[in-house]
């Protein structure tokens, strides 16, 4: 009986309680109430701020923009050796040496741009009782004007020229004859002068492939007497100096390090006379160079050569070598 009384007493605290949260709930209309409220006890600032504008002196940079690019390669190969009179293991005393300079420029504003290329490389062997020889003998200059025509896209005028430092010779040994050589080419024996207009496409700037639609060549044989040891001639009649071609032509580049320290070059050129598509050239140089410190490197380089008017078969040539290798700037 007793909770009973309990349980009445509570249901009527909590229908009292839900029935004042009801009547606290009503709202009251204040339209008519004049409420004051009490002021802010904070200070207060009448009227405008006053403000001072700040003079910002620029500062002038004197600076200029420079859109050249330049690098020149400068590598020194030397290759010795060097045996006793009394070796077993058989030999021959050697000494070879090799330079090569390698300077490219290039020049980029807006949509126009110019690169030049010159790569000097020369280079020879003496062997004991033998006579000397050339290792490797270039010279080649590359000039190239471009306008950009879309994102990958542009056309292009380009004048390259190329020929040898040093007499170059077949040699021949016969028993114990002493050694003899035939002279087969020298410097402007043969020389070629290219011009071309076309179009490149450069998706990225470690590869490029010129498309020279308008091509022509100049083969030059200075010496008219050449084609007494070298009945090809290179091409050019005999008794003339020069001979013109006009020609399609196709130049692919590709320049990019393929591992850390690793650098794979190569440049492959096709030229198609318009007149003779047998006669068709095709040359193909292949560089892979591992840099070993700052200041050495060892690189393997090869030479694939097919040109009708110099020989009926492909001619190759091959290099390795370890040597000293300065770039600028660095």
């Amino acid at each position: 009986m007793k909770g009973f009384y309990i349980s009445i007493l509570l249901l009527f605290f909590v229908f009292t309680e839900l029935t004042a949260q009801e009547i606290d709930t009503v709202p009251i209309n204040t339209k008519d109430l004049q409420i004051k409220l009490k002021r802010s006890p904070l200070p207060s600032r009448i009227g405008t701020l006053p403000y001072k504008p700040l003079k910002l002196v620029p500062k002038l940079v004197d600076a200029e923009i420079n859109y050249w690019n330049t690098k020149t390669s400068i590598g020194i190969n030397v290759n010795q050796a060097a045996f006793s009179d009394n070796w077993t293991g058989g030999g021959v005393n050697s000494m070879a040496i090799a330079g090569l300079i390698n300077y490219k420029t290039e020049y980029r504003k807006e949509n126009f741009s110019y690169s030049s290329e010159v790569i000097l490389n020369y280079g020879k062997v003496k062997n004991r009782n033998q006579l000397e020889k050339k290792t490797v003998d270039r010279i080649y200059w590359d000039n190239k004007a471009a306008m950009q025509l879309s994102k990958n896209w542009y056309f292009f005028g380009s004048v390259n020229f190329e020929s040898q430092f040093d007499n170059g010779y077949a040699y021949r040994q016969e028993g114990d004859d002493a050694e003899t050589k035939t002279l087969l080419s020298k410097f402007m024996s043969p020389g070629y002068l290219t011009e071309s207009l076309g179009f490149e496409y450069k998706p990225n700037q470690y590869f490029s492939t010129r498309i020279g639609t308008g091509t022509a060549r100049q083969t030059f044989v200075l010496d008219t007497t050449l084609h007494r040891t070298n009945p090809n001639n290179f091409g050019v009649p005999i008794g003339s100096k020069i001979r013109n071609e006009l020609a399609f032509q196709v130049v692919m580049n590709y320049d990019k390090d393929i591992f850390k320290n690793v650098n794979l070059k190569t440049k492959y050129m096709a030229f198609i006379p318009y007149d003779n598509f047998g006669y068709t050239n095709h040359r193909l140089d292949v560089a892979l160079t591992a840099k070993v410190n700052r200041f050495m490197n060892t690189s393997i380089t090869g030479v694939g050569l097919y040109d009708r008017n110099a020989n009926a078969k492909i001619q190759a040539s091959q290099t390795l070598s370890l040597g000293l290798i300065f770039i600028f700037p660095r």
